[in-house]
């Protein structure tokens, strides 16, 4: 696999590993009610925050199953506006890809360039062939950014995840790198 070249740059964004300085802002918005809701883990404590920021700092992406999973800050601010991560999947050249942003990182159009960095990290550097996103169907916001990646809806499974104390229904897009090229 080759390596995978850090900090990522977008025209807005700085993508990096996560460092033990992040800890205070992640758990901030990953322990809110609004912010979990449609996350299978639901709101994280202090303990479980520090050690995915721990985990999230030193990642090796070497394997099927390994993630990539990078704090998300505006250029020329330090403040953590979030995480973007890329999962390798099994089967050849297939990933999965994901956001979690911060209250004061949403309707700005961050996540759809973070995730868009990763579709490119994906396709060019680790010449993944299929790359999809799994969400919470009624996860309007993260339908919309799948559809301006120019991801297609491909299913959605019914009431096929329990998590937090109820049943909800999984969306799943998709998008493969000749249709990024084309449009790239």
């Amino acid at each position: 696999m080759p390596e995978i070249p850090l900090p990522i740059l977008t025209e807005r964004l700085v993508l990096r590993r996560f460092t033990a300085d992040d800890l205070t802002a992640y758990h901030a918005y990953r322990s809110l009610e609004e912010t979990a809701r449609f996350l299978p883990s639901g709101p994280h404590k202090i303990t479980t925050a520090m050690q995915v920021v721990g985990k999230y700092s030193n990642f090796v992406f070497e394997q099927v199953g390994d993630w990539v999973s990078l704090a998300v800050e505006a250029k020329g601010s330090p403040v953590l506006l979030g995480e973007v991560v890329l999962k390798w999947l099994p089967g050849r050249g297939q990933g999965e890809v994901g956001w979690i942003l911060a209250p004061a990182g949403r309707g700005k159009g961050y996540a759809t360039e973070a995730a868009e960095a990763m579709l490119k990290l994906g396709f060019e550097t680790l010449g993944m062939h299929r790359i999809e996103a799994r969400l919470d169907a009624l996860n309007g916001a993260s339908a919309a950014v799948c559809q301006r990646l120019g991801m297609q809806h491909e299913a959605t499974l019914r009431e096929n995840s329990f998590a937090n104390g109820v049943w909800s229904s999984e969306a799943r897009y998709a998008i493969f790198a000749s249709e990024w090229k084309s449009s790239h």
